[in-house]
């Protein structure tokens, strides 16, 4: 063997080593964490002793934790290295720091957006900006845009094929355009690109995904592209994804919310997983022949709701490509692409519903033979995602009837581990949050990005509040979803979103969300009869059921996001200063923050 590969061989075992021992110190540190968690609350709950009800509340609590638990790691992890490392991307994707920035790009890409349903004129409004920085970048010869369809609204489909034949025409001696509509929704978005690998697959090497609702420069479509073509191990390169600048409220907290908490839970998570990262489904590149040879999703046998076609694709194909012997890496940065949101909280509760349904369906593949356990855990971990709501669902029914049936609330619980164990909870709720705001706060052009110091505070403030009112509404709607699954087989299939801001009135509110009312005011109700003083713990659980009908309306309001634009609540640093990919889309949100001082 040669020097240069014997060395090679060290170094690759030296690093299988320290990646054994980095995911051996975070399940450590994950199992104490909810061991010692456990603990606490079996004390809380032992001050008069141990009901059937403490048993299922202590229960409900316990399958709670996993995922909540890995979260604050991931948080913890993320924010050390946020701070003390030089280059906080090199440490988790190694391959970046060998690719130069303007290394030629000779691989052929095709670029495929898929849409079904939906009106196409911000999509080509989307594309031709894309395609217009691809042709200045002089690489336009090396992409191929495909739009594969799935409309099935003969409306849709008119203003579609009217639309994209414009957008083929001006682009077709520059940059080549294909628009295909398929007539059945065969497999749903997985079967949509299997469709276009058959037909166009061998003609190019990779295949950059896109969503109806996703854009992309062509600086980090390049970027994306330069660093799997130099690493022949890379199978998929997922992108970090962060929501559009919106001038929806709802929207606007909820991406303010994920912007901060995804930077550190990925760059924490991107430290353990490794080559074993995640696949989003969309603002990816994707090595297309291995994943022609190893990624195809078999159809699941029978004909129960869970089986067939499979909705959520991603994590399964991501973990495909694993066993295949490739890479999958997930890129944590912020200017790689942007989604849009849903603009209220009735439409992101049906997108919820989607993937509940798809991520449900996971578990025949967590048993399929020769997968990384890696990749087995993070199907589990999908799955937890939403399997954990029943829990909170739990958490909050057992509670309450076990607070309500103690002579007092001294039987109930020890107060002082009680109140240990509830800022415990917030904070690991919300690590991934805290982590990047500290970030945030140390480092002056981050604080500036988001529009100075106090904006940021508040728009944290704001953001928190927020989301302890969406996540017990969210996870009720799981809760009653799965139930709706198990007892009458209800389904969901691939359908269109409105994502147009638009307000929800007090009729459609009450209609969809009637019963999270009856849920959160019944607990509130129950406890005033009795232990009064439960009540401010209970909120934090029951709070949001109880006003997600208002939430719903309030939260659409125009004037309600004007606000927030205005006031600088949840301001991003595209709102600071706009990209000129972004500017070039006409964004509402960007047109009316350009004018409000930092």
């Amino acid at each position: 063997m040669s020097g240069d590969k014997a060395t090679a061989v060290e170094w690759s075992a030296a690093s299988s080593r320290e990646l054994v021992a980095r995911r051996a110190l975070f399940a450590f540190l994950v199992i104490a964490t909810i061991a010692g968690t456990l603990a606490l609350a079996a004390y809380a709950l032992s001050a008069g002793g141990f009901s059937v009800l403490d048993v299922l509340l202590l229960v409900s609590f316990g399958l709670t934790l996993p995922w909540t638990c890995i979260g604050f790691w991931n948080a913890v992890i993320g924010f050390c290295i946020m701070r003390f490392s030089r280059d906080p991307i090199a440490a988790v994707v190694p391959a970046v720091a060998r690719v130069r920035p303007d290394a030629p790009i000779t691989a052929s890409t095709a670029i495929c957006m898929f849409v079904r349903n939906e009106p196409p004129d911000r999509v080509i409004r989307n594309l031709d900006a894309m395609l217009r920085e691809i042709d200045a970048a002089g690489v336009g010869q090396r992409f191929h845009l495909y739009v594969l369809s799935d409309t099935s609204r003969s409306d849709i489909a008119a203003l579609e094929d009217a639309g994209f034949a414009t957008l083929t025409e001006q682009w077709r001696d520059r940059i080549p355009v294909t628009y295909r509509r398929r007539d059945a929704n065969t497999g749903f978005k997985a079967g949509n690109f299997w469709d276009f690998c058959e037909r166009w697959g061998g003609q190019h090497e990779f295949a950059v995904t896109l969503d109806t609702d996703s854009f992309m420069t062509a600086a980090a479509i390049m970027r994306l592209v330069r660093i799997i073509q130099a690493d022949p191990k890379l199978g998929i390169l997922q992108g970090l994804v962060v929501g559009l600048p919106s001038a929806s409220a709802f929207a606007r907290l909820f991406q303010f919310g994920m912007r901060l908490g995804m930077r550190s839970w990925t760059i924490g998570s991107a430290w353990w997983q490794a080559d074993c990262g995640p696949y989003w489904g969309h603002n990816a590149v994707i090595r297309i022949a291995p994943f022609v040879a190893h990624c195809h999703i078999p159809k699941l046998p029978g004909d129960g709701v869970l089986d067939g076609h499979v909705l959520s694709h991603d994590q399964i194909e991501a973990a495909f490509m694993r066993r295949a012997g490739y890479h999958v890496r997930v890129l944590p940065e912020e200017d790689l692409g942007w989604e849009q949101n849903p603009p209220t909280l009735i439409e992101f509760l049906r997108r919820d519903q989607r993937w509940c349904q798809g991520n449900l369906q996971y578990w025949p593949f967590i048993k399929m033979p020769d997968l990384p356990p890696v990749c087995r855990f993070q199907l589990l971990f999908a799955m937890l995602m939403f399997i954990g709501s029943p829990a909170w669902m739990g958490m909050l029914i057992f509670g309450t009837l076990a607070a309500a049936l103690a002579p007092t609330t001294a039987d109930f619980m020890h107060a002082g581990a009680g109140h240990a164990l509830l800022v415990l909870v917030f904070v690991m709720w919300f690590a991934p949050h805290f982590a990047t705001e500290l970030d945030v706060l140390f480092t002056p052009a981050l604080r500036r990005a988001f529009g100075g110091p106090l904006r940021f505070l508040a728009g944290m403030a704001v953001m928190l509040a927020f989301y302890v009112l969406i996540l017990p509404t969210m996870w009720f709607c799981h809760t009653l979803f799965m139930i709706e699954i198990l007892l009458f087989g209800r389904a969901i299939g691939w359908a269109g979103q409105v994502r147009d801001d638009h307000t929800v009135s007090w009729a459609e509110a009450c209609k969809q969300l009637w019963p999270h009312a009856a849920l959160g005011w019944g607990v509130i109700a129950l406890l005033a009869l009795t232990h009064p003083s439960g009540i401010p713990y209970a909120l934090l659980l029951a709070g949001g059921p109880a006003l997600a009908v208002p939430l719903a309306v309030v939260s659409a309001w125009p004037a309600v996001g004007r606000a927030l634009v205005r006031l600088g609540i949840g301001r991003l640093p595209e709102e600071t200063t706009p990209p000129p990919a972004l500017t070039a889309l006409a964004l509402p949100a960007l047109a009316k923050a350009e004018a409000r001082p930092v």
